[in-house]
């Protein structure tokens, strides 16, 4: 381990000092879900032909590269993340030559494509799976069987494992005679990463795709590669009685095993002997000290969740600036930041927050240093769509019952993007869709918000203009908190322009001095508001009183 962390400090130290920035430190990534995106044959399902008829709408966005959701064979019990076949495309969103032409289209507008790898687990549909479940070598051994035990006469699973989407982890199989293990749903098997083969397996699929010409991986469910060999039960948390529930247990032996970062370790090996400006992002819900380890073993980034996992709508600006403020302390040296506030798992940005906050943290997301992840329509503002138990496709949803499934469902942030108000908000053609559209689509659409004169999409061209500064990609970030409604940060880079945003978290408008930044100058020039409310952007004012309006963010250039 040792070894690792000082090959780690090295190659993040060459990167501080040389000042190089290859692509993916600055990018602003666009999460893609193709079943959601745009549908060209009107069966009211997104496909490639669909994505690549909107591929400048990514640009003009100011976009640098779009990452896909699952477009792999699949039964769909799980969003696609229930593979069948890990090196083919599923029909419903065309053909392999499909997929290429998008490729080929995307790198011709110098947008880079990034896709999901899914290395935990399998559909129950896939071969692999079939064939061990026939203890056909050599998949006998590619997942985790178990033969159970028997308490008082009776056969039950060999621990108390729960399941992310709640339920025992373990399934019986009648043909096999035995217990599998999924972490999610029961048509999820996981993998046996202890098993060489399933080991290699994984890594000739990302060869695969790497000489297919995709520019990264973004690593699903990284935390749960390895369990414990054991197989030892996990101890109760006291939080709920209730054992098919997740909470019901510590994780301890299911989740942020040593091993699963050395299996990162070669990875990224892999990616780095067959294409060195491949980038690696790993998904990992986690604490800071053990998001921040996924850097020591050579992930190029973690996704930094803290605007999803520690602040609500609720949270004052001393919150989310100790979010900021303790992401960057533990960052490693040279290491580049990301920065998350909304993805296919999470309510909307703007159902979390509110119609005045939620564009406070997208402006924050874009201006804050290193990458700059948006879900698909959070940059219009799109909301949670209410779906009833009927429509209702989540595995977490539905296992969560009528009673509790609006709680545990991720279907609301998954329907169609809107892109104007025509039959399914212009997605399709078809009045039917996988999902049903947002009833809203009408007056929340892209169509809409690109002709009026002020908008969600407007205000968010205006923000990510400024990435392209070098203050922005290069720049140095300062915090500064004025109380618990208001704080504000800089990104300042000598000789060039530097940036300065105020947030206004509370009820009533403020007027700051600026002068605690150190280097700032003493006049400044309002750029954007992240509200629609009539201030003179453009004007002058002067850096010891410095206007905001009520939950409001200011971004003001130095003049």
């Amino acid at each position: 381990m040792k070894a690792l962390i000082t090959l780690s400090t090295f190659i993040l130290l060459f990167f501080e000092v040389s000042g190089e920035l290859e692509w993916w430190r600055t990018m602003s990534l666009y999460q893609l879900c193709p079943r959601s995106f745009k549908d060209s044959d009107g069966n009211g399902i997104g496909d490639f032909k669909g994505i690549q008829s909107k591929l400048h709408y990514l640009v003009e966005s100011g976009f640098d590269g779009f990452w896909l959701t699952p477009f792999y064979p699949s039964p769909f019990q799980d969003f696609g993340y229930d593979i069948s076949n890990f090196q083919e495309i599923d029909p419903l969103y065309g053909t392999m030559k499909d997929f290429e032409d998008l490729l080929e289209m995307a790198h011709n507008m110098s947008l880079k494509v990034i896709i999901d790898f899914v290395p935990n687990h399998s559909s129950d549909q896939h071969e692999w799976f079939q064939k061990s479940v026939k203890k056909i070598d050599p998949y006998t051994d590619y997942y985790i069987w178990n033969e159970g035990k028997f308490v008082n006469g009776i056969r039950v699973p060999p621990n108390n494992w729960v399941s992310v989407f709640g339920g025992s982890s373990w399934t019986w199989n009648e043909e096999r005679q035995a217990y599998f293990y999924h972490q999610f749903a029961k048509g999820q098997p996981d993998f046996d990463f202890r098993n060489e083969k399933v080991r290699n397996e994984m890594k000739d699929i990302l060869i695969f795709w790497i000489k297919k010409g995709v520019d990264g991986f973004r690593m699903d469910a990284l935390p749960f590669i390895f369990e414990d060999k054991y197989l030892r039960n996990e101890k109760l948390t006291g939080r709920t009685h209730n054992p098919n529930d997740f909470d019901y247990t510590y994780h301890d032996y299911t989740m942020h095993l040593i091993e699963n970062y050395e299996m990162v370790h070669e990875w990224r090996n892999v990616i780095d002997q067959y294409n060195q400006s491949n980038v690696m992002m790993i998904e990992a819900y986690a604490n800071i000290s053990l998001t921040m380890l996924y850097y020591t073993y050579g992930a190029h980034f973690p996704f930094n969740f803290g605007f999803i996992t520690s602040i609500n709508q609720y949270s004052n600006a001393n919150r989310i600036k100790h979010v900021i403020d303790e992401w960057m302390k533990y960052l490693p040296l040279g290491a580049t930041s990301s920065w998350v506030a909304g993805n296919h798992d999470q309510h909307r940005l703007r159902t979390r927050f509110g119609p005045d906050i939620a564009p406070i943290i997208t402006m924050m997301v874009q201006l804050l240093p290193g990458v700059a992840v948006t879900y698909l329509g959070d940059e219009i503002c799109m909301e949670d769509t209410y779906l009833t138990w009927e429509e209702t496709q989540d595995p977490q949803g539905c296992n969560a019952g009528k009673t509790d499934y609006q709680k545990r469902s991720r279907d609301p942030v998954r329907t169609p993007f809107q892109w104007d108000a025509s039959t399914s908000a212009g997605f399709s053609t078809n009045p039917r869709t996988w999902l049903r559209v947002n009833d809203n689509y009408k007056t929340v659409n892209l169509a809409a918000q690109k002709a009026a004169d002020k908008s969600c999409y407007k205000s968010f061209l205006k923000v990510t203009k400024l990435r392209r500064l070098p203050s922005i990609s290069k720049g140095e970030l300062k915090t500064k908190l004025f109380n618990n409604d208001v704080f504000a940060f800089s990104r300042e880079l000598k000789n060039e322009i530097s940036i300065y945003v105020v947030i206004n978290m509370g009820n009533e408008p403020v007027t700051l001095n600026l002068e605690v930044f150190e280097n700032i100058t003493s006049k400044l020039k309002l750029y954007h508001l992240t509200t629609n409310i009539e201030l003179p952007t453009g004007s002058i004012v002067n850096t010891n009183s410095v206007k905001v309006p009520a939950r409001n963010a200011a971004i003001l250039f130095s003049n």
